[in-house]
């Protein structure tokens, strides 16, 4: 089992910055990645890192203006959001999955966090 909790969310200016944590307990050698969900809208993928860090994957969304990372010595992985825009706005997801790769789909995830809000005002 995995246990996944968000932090870092808040509410930012358009052009800002944020940087998400999850923090993971359990085990924890998985792949992971961030998803998001807009208001009364469908989960979305963000980014995704493998185990080691070296496979990293973005929506094209967020190309250029993110990046994830992870400290596996700390079991926490982190999404720096930069040059942010209010249609980022939305619950913001970490996920853990038992494959070792990066994935894209929310179906090949298997453990979640709770979520946290980022909030873009213009």
């Amino acid at each position: 089992q995995v246990q996944l909790v968000e932090s870092g969310g808040g509410l930012v200016q358009a052009g800002g910055s944020l940087r998400l944590s999850c923090a993971a307990s359990g085990r924890t050698y998985y792949a992971m990645g961030w998803f998001r969900q807009p208001p009364e809208k469908e989960r979305e993928f963000v980014a995704a890192i493998n185990w080691s860090g070296t496979s990293r994957d973005y929506a094209d969304s967020v190309k250029g203006r993110f990046t994830i990372s992870r400290d596996n010595a700390k079991n926490t992985m982190y999404l720096q959001m930069n040059s942010l825009k209010p249609e980022d706005t939305a619950v913001y997801y970490c996920a853990a999955r038992r494959g070792a790769g990066v994935a894209r789909s929310v179906g090949e995830f298997d453990y979640w966090g709770q979520g946290t809000q980022v909030t873009v005002s213009s």
